[in-house]
């Protein structure tokens, strides 16, 4: 039997897209892989259709290291709406409860101070959180509601940017599984009004800054003036990890760590996750310290 042949061609990097509202994420994402005509492509943390903002797109080696961006802390700008509380707890959901609003300014801000720190989340039935391998938007969807184990997660940051007596628009940095929804619910409930998103955008995602994100626009305009320039516009690989501790390899230690091997290395961290180097500056991949100080390799890029 003939070998199919692999649709697409090799790319490697990622793209940081600033997505669209009213799409979804894997939307987004094929439309990314068909303009770079990329064999292999993933995104890192769903955005709702409402939602706009970064979205990286991981282009064949980059998919190898999609979970440490999904592990990763984010930033958003969400606008809520005090007053009503919805079904979905965001816009597109069906209002379940009107109350009046008798809120002012400081008490909004005051009333933030609750969510600053350590706090604890019961994930909506309409997130994409699995059940039995099915998301739970799905089964809300059918009329199904399953008990859902409380999360902690962090909020590194959450400043009042504006209130108008019902409308209100918070800067937050936060960690990962952190959901804005149930942020922006939960105060409603605390200022005794309801709330519900009415916008989402997230800025940054982990070592990665809003000003560096490109539209759907901006690409298709590149590849209808030169499709071979996309490539210039993807970051390395080795990007989303670079704030990690480098451990430089020497020729021959690289050989052994790529046949699977642990390798003691001078001078390298004593524990944790670092990132390989060879011959200076080319990176090879991910290793980690193991119980015996020796560097093993975890997560190795092809090599051309």
């Amino acid at each position: 039997m003939a070998r199919q042949r692999k649709r697409g061609r090799a790319v490697d990097g990622i793209l940081l897209l600033d997505k669209p509202e009213g799409i979804t994420s894997n939307a987004a994402l094929q439309r990314v892989k068909n303009l770079f005509h990329a064999a292999k492509a993933g995104h890192t943390g769903s955005l709702d259709p409402i939602a706009t903002g970064m979205l990286p797109i991981c282009l064949g080696e980059g998919t190898k290291f999609s979970r440490y961006l999904l592990d990763s802390d984010k930033r958003y700008i969400v606008k809520g709406k005090l007053g009503e509380k919805t079904e979905t707890a965001d816009r597109e959901g069906e209002v379940i409860q009107t109350r009046e609003v008798d809120v002012s300014e400081p008490q909004l801000a005051a009333s933030l101070t609750s969510f600053r720190g350590t706090i604890s989340q019961v994930p909506s039935m309409y997130s994409a959180l699995k059940h039995k391998g099915e998301p739970l938007y799905k089964l809300a969807r059918k009329g199904i509601t399953v008990e859902r184990e409380a999360r902690e997660v962090q909020i590194h940051a959450l400043e009042l940017l504006s209130f108008d007596g019902t409308f209100f628009e918070l800067d937050v940095a936060c960690s990962k599984g952190t959901y804005i929804r149930n942020l922006v619910e939960d105060i409603g409930d605390l200022l005794e009004c309801g709330a519900h998103v009415v916008e989402l955008r997230r800025l940054d995602v982990g070592p990665y800054l809003a000003e560096q994100m490109m539209t759907l626009e901006q690409l298709e305009a590149v590849a209808e003036e030169d499709k071979y320039s996309l490539d210039k516009l993807l970051l390395p690989v080795e990007s989303s990890v670079a704030h990690w501790p480098a451990v430089e390899l020497s020729d021959n230690a690289a050989y052994y760590l790529k046949m699977g091997q642990p390798v003691q290395v001078p001078g390298a961290p004593v524990s944790g996750w670092v990132t390989l180097r060879e011959n200076g500056d080319q990176f090879i991949g991910l290793g980690e310290i193991d119980d015996d100080g020796r560097v093993a390799p975890r997560r190795l890029i092809r090599m051309d």
